[in-house]
This record gives C-alpha cells, sequence and structure tokens, in this order.
C-alpha cells in the first residue's frame, strides 16, 4: 500500500530575492521525492509582531501564513544565518505562527530546518537557535540528517538554481528522511488520541 502523499509548507527565512535559501527551498521543491510535495509561501507579508496589532485580528498576511502551515503536514524552513543566530524576519514569522499560545498553528507540527550561508557553518548556528523556539509550541524538530549548505555561493548559479549536484543528494537524502519523520509524528500522534 502506498503512502499517503505529505503535504509541506516550506520557507525561507530571508525577505532578499535573491537570497540562497530562496533558492535552497525552491531546490527542495523541485527535488522533493515521492509522496512529498513542498508548496512555498512567502513571508514578505508578515509584518513585525505587535501584540496590539494581533489584539486587532490577525493582518491578512498572517492569517495567510498561519492557514497555510495548518493546512501541511508539516514545515520546512530554510533558515540563513546572521551574526552567529537566527535572522529576525525568521523568528518574527515563528513568532506569529506560535500565537496564540494554546492552538497556534505550529502546536504539534512536524519541522525540517534546512540552510544555506556563504560561510563555513551553513547556518548551523541559526539553526540550533531556532530549534530553542519550537519547544514553545511543543513542534517536533527533526534532529537528524542536517543539511548545512556552507559556501552556498558556490553551489548556486547567479539564477539561483542549485548547481552542486552532492549537495542536491544530500537534499534528497534529507527530504526523504523528513518525510519519514512526518509520517512517524502522525503516527505518534494517532495513537496518542
Amino acid at each position: 500500500m502506498a503512502a499517503e502523499t505529505l503535504k509541506i509548507l516550506g520557507f525561507a527565512g530571508s525577505l532578499r530575492k535573491g537570497s540562497y535559501n530562496r533558492a535552497l527551498i525552491r531546490a527542495a521543491q523541485a527535488l522533493a521525492p515521492d509522496g512529498l510535495v513542498i508548496d512555498v509561501h512567502e513571508i514578505d507579508d508578515v509584518p513585525l509582531y505587535n501584540g496590539d496589532v494581533e489584539a486587532e485580528g490577525d493582518p491578512p498576511g498572517v492569517a495567510a501564513f498561519k492557514r497555510a502551515i495548518g493546512a501541511a503536514d508539516g514545515v520546512l524552513i530554510a533558515t540563513p544565518e546572521y551574526n552567529h543566530g537566527v535572522p529576525g524576519v525568521t523568528k518574527n514569522a515563528i513568532d506569529w505562527a506560535s500565537r496564540p499560545p494554546r492552538g497556534a498553528a505550529l502546536a504539534g507540527k512536524p519541522v525540517g530546518l534546512i540552510g544555506a550561508s556563504p560561510g563555513m557553518t551553513g547556518s548551523a548556528r541559526g539553526q540550533s537557535q531556532l530549534r530553542q523556539a519550537f519547544e514553545f509550541t511543543n513542534s517536533p524538530c527533526m534532529a537528524q540528517p542536517e543539511l548545512l549548505v556552507a559556501r552556498a555561493h558556490e553551489k548556486f548559479d547567479e539564477a539561483g538554481q542549485l548547481t552542486d549536484a552532492e549537495t542536491a543528494k544530500y537534499l534528497v537524502r534529507y527530504l526523504e528522511a523528513f518525510g519519514d519523520f512526518v509520517r512517524r509524528c502522525q503516527a505518534g500522534a494517532a495513537l496518542s488520541r
């Protein structure tokens, strides 16, 4: 019996059009193995979190983001790393999706983290910091394998296409593992009901 196709929401934690992480999330979408569909969502219209704004109701960009997360089986985030940490844009999107504390779109949602950077750590510190945010939402975050694309400027062309065969191979392996992880999380959640 074939496994049901998983719907994954993917987004890049960068607003820059030429971002390596936008390119990485598009590569993940293109290389997704059978049984996994990645819908890419842009976070450009998610404003800075403000409790006063939230009290008036979610802005349209936030509401659309939360709906997209809610409709997905899992979330895949391609995060850059700024100053040895998670970028404000990425954390801000997570902050909105963690509200309200009970019944948040991210509550219990399986998460995968990938990242690309021109530096040598490939966003390892940013990913590490981001994992902490998912403790609050009780979102299981896949620990292994990791995908840390270092020296990204050598692995993507000027059009943002992934050109490095080894990175593409590791990305496919990561996505296969993430699909298995999401299915295990779903099975565990079904057993606990």
